[in-house]
């Protein structure tokens, strides 16, 4: 019988060759700044709104978790109004290159043990938890950072790209894409549709959770951002074997084509709050 992970944990066996901004995704390697504000274009609005929906604003202590460029701590600090953001990333090269009032950054990794920044009423973290593995473990321990009456967000991304879609230059590279990075920095986006139940697991209380889709269209920064994060993740891509260097160009020119039609991976985001009751 094969060993199962149970949701949200790494499978067994799997061996990853490095991790994101290790094996992939450097954040030393020119224009990642870019690919990544390319990903804010497309999916800022609709976590802004989220936040702003939960009823996040003046007074609130932030965590921004996997903060990548900072655009979400900065829009909370400047459109919300929060009180203060931590922005956490494992490289704050970029965060530390836009400072802004009410901005704290650390440079943290918030697998290793011990990681504790303190307590706030909002924790946040987009497309991070898809990358790491132990991610149950990792989900308790976010819940715990919150103080009582606190709310978790987590976003990340859910495949829409199945064995069931039609076959076109960009579903073959994006499936293979999936799996180039699962074998590569043990990215899987299998678990994410089990969110709501990850999060009631740790005792967090009205649980629910949301789906977006950006619409994928000819220069469109989604499009741009797909563009780009295949030409980054293009060795692992090709090292699946499911597509050769000239699937990638076709895929590419096809997001860029008028006969594009085809959903861009969605985001699934999910909350939880910490019960008032609830004490650390």
């Amino acid at each position: 019988m094969c060993a199962r992970a149970r949701p949200g944990e790494q499978p067994p066996g799997l061996s990853t060759a490095g991790r994101y901004g290790e094996a992939a995704f450097r954040a030393d390697q020119a224009g990642e700044d870019d690919r990544i504000d390319l990903g804010a274009l497309a999916y800022d609005d609709m976590t802004m709104a989220r936040l702003r929906n939960l009823g996040v604003g003046p007074g609130w202590n932030c965590l921004d978790v996997g903060a990548g460029t900072g655009t979400i701590a900065r829009r909370l600090l400047r459109e919300a109004g929060v009180a203060t953001v931590l922005a956490v990333d494992r490289d704050v090269r970029f965060l530390t290159a836009r400072p802004f009032p009410g901005l704290g950054v650390l440079e943290a990794d918030i697998s290793a043990p011990g990681f504790d920044p303190g307590r706030f009423q909002l924790v946040h973290a987009r497309f991070v938890l898809m990358h790491l593995p132990s991610r149950q473990r990792l989900i308790a321990g976010l819940a715990e950072l919150l103080v009582p009456g606190g709310v978790l967000v987590l976003s990340d991304a859910i495949d829409l790209t199945t064995a069931t879609a039609p076959t076109t230059p960009y579903t073959r590279v994006m499936q293979a894409m999936w799996q180039g990075l699962r074998d590569t920095i043990g990215t899987d986006v299998s678990w994410v549709p089990d969110y709501p139940n990850l999060l009631r697991a740790t005792g967090l209380v009205s649980v629910a959770a949301e789906i977006q889709v950006p619409p994928l269209a000819p220069g469109s920064p989604i499009s741009r951002f797909w563009a780009g994060t295949w030409d980054r993740a293009r060795e692992a891509i090709l090292a699946t074997g499911l597509v050769d260097d000239a699937a990638v160009d076709a895929a590419v020119r096809y997001l860029d084509s008028p006969e594009c039609a085809a959903l861009s991976p969605g985001m699934i985001t999910a909350w939880g709050w910490r019960s008032e009751e609830n004490q650390p």
